[in-house]
């Protein structure tokens, strides 16, 4: 009985091991059945797609396309599709090529195809396609992918990375044009009034001035760096973000965008990759949230500078309500004269300086020059002199708040300066006192801000090293 019993135990044993060797067996010739491949396993025309589909694992999306090759999402028509986003889908498989071929397969399991990532369906006229993505390999960095033919590929262009698609990135969004150069820039909101872009106007001391408030039959210089910035807010528009993909004519109210707080509208041209121009006008409204609005109003908090807001936009004529973000609502509400003129006092190039005048304390000097831009020489009482603290400290005097306050209190110090300038041969300045922080100051005999007291400390400081230093 125990031999018997010890015969079983070994036949056992036996049937354990070749059954085990069966499976190495098996498993060595599923292996044999791996081979590499330049095949191109889909070859399907983006024209001929009428219909798309994938499902992957944050949500599930259909499209479908009309007799005039415009796509359409199934759940909403009047949803607007991206036509470059579909073609950008479809490219991958107007070749589709794989790398490594798996033949025979048993069990898709093992590929991650049994319950896969992201099923793709697509449809031609007379035939579909089904497109399932499995497991990555991370050994050969490669997607498992099946077509339904029996077989597994490894591919090395990912369809996943096209088709983890949501519906958001499915929007055919407005476009910001280039603005390579804005002629023209008509504000209606806060501040109604127009920017004109002039390159030669001769209504500003420095030739750098090219954008202009239209006032009347005048133009009042703006600060060209400011106009600069803000058209780059304009250009660097961030719509990725919307609040409704379509809103019908009734529902604008919602955004406060039957009304618009402020609506830009500007001329512009730009060159293509080929350099021809184009022109256009591009248009913006923008509102803050209107509840959101109300509150701040009622609690005044609109000045807050940290404070978030909740703020919407329309392009041009579009259904679309686009989410401004705070930083992007509040750029483009810093559109009011105060907001894009110059800040400082006076902002002629300093080679363009050929003399000032001071009145300073009761007392007058006179700084001159010999020589051109490049090697202009100054003198004071036919002393040379240094002019670098006094030009940085008259280039420093820059507005804390523009006022039109007539001056009340004594002057503090006056200056004509002389330019080498045929429209402006000079420019007049001068600076009273206002209070323990600010000055007041003129520039030929109009009020324009309020500076720092202590500016204008550095300038009188500067004339005072000059004319004291080099006293007779």
């Amino acid at each position: 009985m125990k031999r018997a019993k010890r015969l079983y135990i070994l036949l056992g044993a036996l049937a354990v091991l070749s059954a085990a060797a069966v499976g190495v067996v098996k498993t060595e010739h599923h292996k044999e059945k791996i081979k590499n491949s330049d095949e191109i396993i889909l070859e399907i025309p983006q024209d001929s797609v009428s219909a798309l589909s994938w499902e992957n694992e944050s949500e599930s999306l259909s499209f479908h396309k009309g007799e005039d090759g415009t796509w359409t999402y199934d759940k909403d028509g009047n949803f607007p599709v991206s036509t470059d986003k579909m073609q950008e889908l479809l490219k991958p498989f107007e070749q589709f090529g794989v790398s490594f071929v798996i033949d025979d397969v048993d069990d898709y399991g093992q590929y991650g195809l049994d319950h896969p990532v992201c099923t793709i369906h697509l449809e031609t006229a007379d035939k579909s396609y089904d497109v399932r993505l499995g497991n990555f390999s991370n050994m050969d960095s490669e997607r498992y992918v099946s077509i339904g033919d029996g077989k597994v590929y490894l591919v090395k262009d990912d369809p996943l990375n096209y088709f983890n698609a949501g519906l958001k990135d499915m929007l055919n969004r407005d476009k910001v044009p280039a603005l390579d150069k804005v002629t023209d820039i008509r504000f209606t909101g806060p501040e109604t009034y127009e920017v004109v872009y002039s390159e030669d106007s001769k209504a500003s001391y420095s030739s750098a001035d090219v954008y202009f408030k239209r006032d009347g039959e005048n133009l009042l210089p703006l600060d060209p760096k400011l106009v600069n910035a803000y058209i780059k807010t304009l250009q660097n528009l961030n719509l990725s973000d919307y609040a409704s993909y379509y809103v019908s004519d009734e529902e604008w109210g919602t955004y406060g965008l039957d009304a618009p707080e402020l609506t830009i509208e500007a001329d512009y041209t730009s060159k293509n990759k080929d350099k021809e121009q184009t022109s256009g006008t591009f248009t913006l409204s923008i509102s803050r949230d209107p509840k959101e609005k109300k509150k701040a109003e009622k609690e005044k908090e609109e000045n807050e500078k940290d404070e978030e807001i909740t703020a919407y936009a329309r392009v041009n004529g579009s259904h679309i309500a686009y989410k401004l973000s705070s930083g992007d609502y509040k750029a483009l509400m810093a559109m009011k004269y105060d907001d894009l003129r110059h800040k400082e006092v006076f902002w002629a190039d300093a080679e363009d300086i050929t003399g000032i005048d001071i009145s300073l304390e009761g007392n007058d000097y006179s700084l001159t020059s010999k020589g051109g831009k490049k090697d202009r020489t100054w003198y004071y009482q036919e002393e040379k002199l240094d002019m670098a603290d006094l030009k940085s400290a008259l280039e420093g005097l820059k507005a804390d708040s523009f006022t039109q306050e007539e001056p009340k209190q004594k002057e503090e110090i006056r200056l004509t300066v002389h330019l080498e300038n045929e429209v402006t041969p000079q420019v007049s300045l001068a600076f009273y006192r206002y209070d323990g922080s600010h000055c007041l100051a003129q520039a030929d005999g109009k009020t324009v801000s309020l500076v720092p007291r202590s500016q204008v400390v550095d300038l009188t400081e500067a004339v005072n090293a000059i004319v004291l230093g080099n006293a007779k």
